[in-house]
């Protein structure tokens, strides 16, 4: 006779907690009536109550704070609270909340940081106790059952190999609660936004964020009156240790150009746009000079100190000037904090082949190609000859950075009887990842095909871009930083997801790489 089929195990009916003295047993007169319609509606919303704590303490922040738009359907990550339906799988922001509880008569939400339940019909969260201890032993214990989670010592024999495996480790692993990852907008204190876009390059750049992190430079211990690098200090405390998720105002670092003797920085405390480029390397100088020798960068020198801003910004570029009449060799040698790439004799080069916008199109190596594969002619005083000589020009990069900033010039002023500023918006292809070794110039002088760690060593990530948007006189700066593996777009205190195809489409103004090995 055949064996006789087994019977799925029904489940287990959700029980309500016992009444407690001096505790209701519901958490409102509406939760109330849910639960009393009938044994299916208590285990499903109990069961979903319970799905929705394993998302928001288990996986990461962003993949429950994106909600889709009532109106548009447009997928949104706001960096506000997101509110996680109760009765269907939806997550809304707070303002849908109402549109959809009119659409579906759906009215019990859980809050996406700490899982606390939300009425709507009372508007306020209200205390279950059956919901609100689970929340706790989830929040406490990690699971549901409320039993201390093992040791590994005791879950193991002492010889056991599994003990040790990082596999085993990492696939158990839990991990933290906490929210403080550097994700939070800026608000724009009036025209501020390009140094909005800047701040976030910073704040997203991991040298600089361990460097502050690890207290070496306190603002408790500062004495320096008004010092930047103290503003500094506290932005990254507020954005990596305050579990804050609101945008900030970045009041420490506009008072410190504010109140600064230096000329150069007058034009910051106006309430028009700016360049951002031009305050990245004014926000650099200050830095340097707050954490460094003191002394400021002289352009064009071979200028060397142990500061963190040389640290991560700074490299050193090689000319070599050959005389074409002796072929006497001139080296010089000086540093640079950022590499700035013309765009418009590209374009013009390349609009002469074609004239739509697609052809005009050029990508980051042909850039880098223009100016440090390619040399030029130029006339130059030559030692060995004692007169002007005609002589090719090569420029190569001596030191590769930590951190290679990148400025794509698209604002160019032009000369003549109508003097006025243009803007290029040609389309400038980057990559994720960036190859340095043919810049090099190693690569010059060395056969480079064996040499693999030099290879990898040139090896950059892309981890910031800054866009300008809009006209010259009337556009808006806005960002992109990774985060892992997640690109996230940074519009003054508004923060979103970002896709890798978002990034790369994007007109870019400053690029910011760090040497994979860092990344």
């Amino acid at each position: 006779m055949a064996a006789r089929p087994a019977t799925p195990a029904s489940p287990k009916n959700a029980r309500i907690k016992s009444p407690q003295p001096g505790q209701p047993v519901f958490g409102c007169e509406h939760l109330q009536r849910l639960f009393n319609q009938d044994q299916a509606t208590t285990n499903t919303s109990i069961h979903h109550y319970k799905t929705i704590l394993r998302n928001i303490m288990e996986l990461p922040p962003w993949e429950y704070q994106s909600a889709k738009m009532t109106d548009t359907g447009a997928i949104i990550t706001p960096m506000t609270p997101t509110y996680l339906c109760l009765q269907c799988p939806s997550i809304l922001t707070e303002e849908d909340c109402v549109k959809h509880g009119s659409k579906k008569s759906h009215r019990f939400y859980v809050e996406s940081r700490e899982g606390y339940l939300y009425c709507q019909m009372c508007d306020d969260f209200v205390y279950d106790p059956t919901l609100e201890e689970l929340r706790l032993r989830k929040s406490g214990s990690g699971t549901f059952s409320g039993a201390r989670k093992r040791k590994q010592d005791e879950m193991f024999a002492a010889s056991d190999p599994a003990k040790d495996s990082p596999s085993y480790i990492s696939s158990n692993t839990t991990a933290p609660s906490c929210k403080a990852n550097g994700l939070r907008g800026i608000y724009n204190a009036g025209a501020t936004c390009y140094q909005n876009v800047v701040l976030q390059s910073f704040l997203h750049n991991p040298i600089l964020r361990n460097y502050y992190l690890s207290d070496a430079h306190s603002s408790a211990k500062c004495e320096v009156p008004y010092c930047l690098s103290c503003a500094m200090d506290d932005m990254f405390q507020e954005f990596y240790v305050a579990e804050n998720t609101n945008g900030y105002t970045a009041a420490n670092i506009l008072s410190g150009f504010w109140i600064s003797e230096k000329k150069a920085f007058e034009n910051l405390v106006t309430t028009k746009e700016q360049d951002a480029h031009e305050f990245f390397q004014f926000l650099a100088e200050e830095l340097h000079e707050r954490n460094g020798d003191g002394k400021k960068p002289e352009i064009g020198s071979e200028h060397s100190c142990n500061c963190i801003i040389h640290q991560t910004f700074y490299g050193k570029i090689q000319s070599t000037t050959t005389c074409q009449h002796c072929n006497g060799v001139t080296n010089q040698v000086q540093s640079f904090l950022d590499l700035s790439l013309p765009l418009e004799n590209l374009t013009q080069k390349k609009g002469k082949k074609g004239s739509s916008t697609k052809a005009n199109a050029m990508t980051l190596q042909e850039c880098l190609d223009e100016e440090y594969i390619k040399d030029d002619k130029c006339e130059y005083r030559c030692n060995n000859c004692d007169s002007m000589q005609q002589a090719r020009r090569q420029t190569s990069l001596k030191l590769l950075p930590n951190v290679l900033s990148i400025q794509l010039k698209r604002f160019e002023f032009k000369q003549g009887r109508n003097e006025r500023a243009a803007k290029l918006d040609t389309p400038v292809h980057f990559p994720l990842q960036l190859n340095m070794l043919p810049y090099t110039t190693k690569a010059r002088t060395t056969d480079t095909t064996e040499h693999f760690e030099l290879a990898r060593s040139c090896v950059y990530e892309l981890f910031s871009v800054v866009v300008h948007v809009g006209e010259i006189d009337t556009g808006h700066y806005v960002s992109y930083c990774r985060l892992g593996n997640q690109w996230f777009a940074f519009n003054d205190h508004k923060v979103e997801m970002a896709s890798i195809s978002d990034v790369l489409s994007a007109r870019a103004y400053l690029l910011f790489y760090i040497v994979r090995s860092l990344a």
